[in-house]
């Protein structure tokens, strides 16, 4: 086992001991549940099974501003469900989530200054987000009570997500209203697909220690397919959940030669915490993060902060970003060749997003609502002859929604846990 192998697991064996050597405590002053309350169901399981689906499909105007920008209409959209049955004490849990983005979007995905990500025809998506694969997950999950406080819990899924990072951002109910992805993506929650996971996390009251290990290659773009590989990444996340409405996690992962087109090795690391409050259809929700992605060619850091304030039929969304791009793979198709100083650099980028959703039809449990968002962003003295001083994005979208289950949307969710 390497060294950074031999951190992993002693940071796993210090945070397991942690977790079963701490104070039971009593009924009245135990906080939440992380894993189990979450998932307990609203009705009687013992009869069958119980079955939860939630999904959307953005309808998205988008103009990219500057140079480097692109106008165009597209439709990022996904579905996921899920069917948990009870056996004796335990509960298995089967998930799915599935995406048309590469027919509804394209094999280039949608345009996005900046972002970088993935690739198309072997060269590297620059200034667009990737189509996610028509198989998002595939996961077995199935949780053993150890007590009336604590338990186990074990995942497998040919496509899935690792103990990597914060919950993905498609399923965050701080940014719900808003259909773009964070340009700090592939810095946080890339992982969320991954071909091969296999998965165990110990629970104890508002404690969750997980550890995968999986397939770390990100996908290829042919989004219709499986892309399996040998499970020789591997990673640990640790979740605190002090108070009903808050939540934290710290993990890290190794991934092994994630990128095609970049050999090497990445060590990412991530911290985040998230408050959500939510009475009747309103809700306020927030999200900060932070990451760093350790290489051979250097460290590239990134920092989000979103949040969601929803009341009645509007809701008001708002997302800054601050993250150190790869210069040099930004310029290669730009018109003006890069300096040698760029080509080496690291430079931060901001972004800054802010918009408002309101609802606009209800039928049958279905919920359309209209919104428009735009983006400016603080760009540094190496990417502004390619990118301008101030380039502004906008977006007009349609967002339309499935009917909700018992349990409410599906928001916050993660292969383990909700």
């Amino acid at each position: 086992m390497n060294r950074n192998g031999r951190r992993l697991a002693g940071a796993l064996g210090t945070c397991l001991a942690l977790l079963l050597v701490s104070r039971p405590v009593s009924a009245q002053e135990a906080p939440p549940d992380h894993t189990h309350m979450d998932m307990d169901m609203d009705m009687d399981m013992s009869s069958g099974w119980h079955v939860m689906q939630d999904g959307v499909l953005f309808g998205v105007f988008n103009q990219q501003g500057g140079p480097r920008g692109d106008t165009e209409f597209k439709a990022p959209n996904w579905w996921m469900g899920e069917a948990s049955h009870e056996i004796r004490s335990s509960r298995l849990t089967l998930k799915a989530m599935l995406s048309l983005d590469a027919a509804t979007e394209g094999r280039s995905g949608y345009a996005e200054l900046f972002q970088v990500g993935e690739t198309l025809d072997g060269r590297p998506l620059v200034d667009r987000q990737h189509p996610h694969d028509l198989f998002m997950q595939l996961a077995a999950v199935w949780r053993v009570p150890l007590g009336d406080r604590s338990g186990l819990t074990l995942a497998g899924a040919p496509v899935g997500e690792p103990a990597l990072g914060p919950v993905a951002f498609m399923h965050r109910a701080s940014v719900a209203e808003y259909p773009f992805a964070p340009l700090s993506h592939h810095t946080f929650d890339s992982t969320h697909i991954a071909f091969g996971v296999v998965s165990a996390a110990v629970d104890r009251g508002p404690f969750v220690l997980e550890a995968s290990i999986f397939n770390g290659r990100e996908p290829d773009d042919n989004r219709w397919d499986f892309d399996f590989g040998a499970l020789d990444s591997y990673s640990a996340r640790l979740w605190i959940k002090p108070a009903d409405r808050w939540e934290f996690q710290v993990s890290t992962g190794h991934l092994t030669h994630p990128e095609a087109l970049e050999e090497g090795n990445v060590q990412r690391t991530t911290a985040s915490g998230s408050w959500f409050a939510q009475e009747g259809s309103d809700y306020t929700a927030v999200t900060a993060g932070y990451g760093i992605n350790v290489t051979e060619h250097g460290n590239r850091q990134a920092g989000f902060l979103e949040a969601t304030r929803r009341r009645g039929a509007t809701a008001l969304f708002g997302r800054a970003e601050v993250l150190q791009v790869e210069t040099a793979l930004l310029l290669q198709d730009a018109t003006i060749a890069p300096t040698t100083e760029a080509a080496g650099a690291s430079d931060v980028v901001g972004a800054f997003t802010a918009g408002m959703e309101r609802d606009v039809l209800s039928w049958r449990g279905f919920s359309g609502g209209v919104g428009a968002a735009f983006t400016v962003y603080a760009v540094p003295p190496a990417l502004k002859s390619a990118y301008t001083d101030n380039p502004l994005s906008f977006q007009l979208f349609f967002r339309l929604r499935p009917p909700a289950g018992a349990m409410g949307r599906m928001w916050n969710m993660r292969m383990i846990g909700r």
